[in-house]
């Protein structure tokens, strides 16, 4: 049965983002909300974490994870972006957006896409989010929390309690957060390509 944690959408009370925290870093796969909306998320290295968002989404090993970063400082570490990308991408964020990059040593093998060596990044603008990514101090795997064959992501936390209450460790609720999945760019090409249009504008990469 999963944990239920009522976090203060602008004022993240302490002492449950710790206990979330320190349920992440003991192997737990968290449902949680940001910006745009609930995702599935657990540590970086965490084999089982990655094998069970596989199972509850039903991805295939081209799906592209996603490193929810707290700062450019972090997202810099896994990454790699010429200055050119770096503008585009500092423009952006905070913000509903996911940005394919190659990726660095220090991102594990089974996250990178099996070919083109990439992974997702992005850095959200939402005070839970943020709260917890401090706490942590090292990004979040993550993936948008759509079910197989549902078309929008679920969006309240007591429906996911319900529905993946045997399936995920945790649920995170600080009341309603986005609809849409973030937009995705991929820039591993130098170029700006526009994989997917969700709750960030596509203005500035056309």
């Amino acid at each position: 049965m999963a944990k239920y944690f009522d976090v203060h959408p602008d004022n993240p009370q302490r002492r449950i983002i710790t206990n979330v925290a320190d349920s992440i870093r003991s192997g737990s796969l968290v449902a949680y909300p940001t910006d745009s909306c609930f995702a599935l998320g657990c540590q970086l290295g965490n084999r089982e974490g990655i094998n069970r968002i596989r199972s509850i989404r039903d991805l295939d090993e081209r799906h592209h994870f996603t490193l929810v970063c707290e700062n450019f400082a972090q997202l810099g570490q896994f990454v790699y972006f010429d200055n050119d990308v770096f503008r585009a991408l500092k423009a952006a964020t905070p913000g509903s957006y996911t940005f394919i990059l190659p990726a660095t040593k220090e991102v594990p093998r089974q996250l990178m896409h099996p070919k083109k060596k990439t992974v997702g990044v992005r850095i959200p603008d939402h005070v839970v989010t943020q709260a917890l990514l401090a706490e942590l101090g090292e990004p979040l795997l993550s993936s948008t929390l759509l079910l197989p064959d549902e078309d929008e992501p679920m969006t309240q936390g007591w429906e996911i309690k319900e529905r993946l209450d045997h399936v995920v460790d945790a649920v995170v609720d600080s009341g309603d957060c986005g609809t849409e999945p973030t937009t995705v760019i991929d820039f591993s090409g130098g170029e700006a390509e526009i994989v997917r249009r969700g709750a960030g504008p596509t203005t500035p990469f056309e």
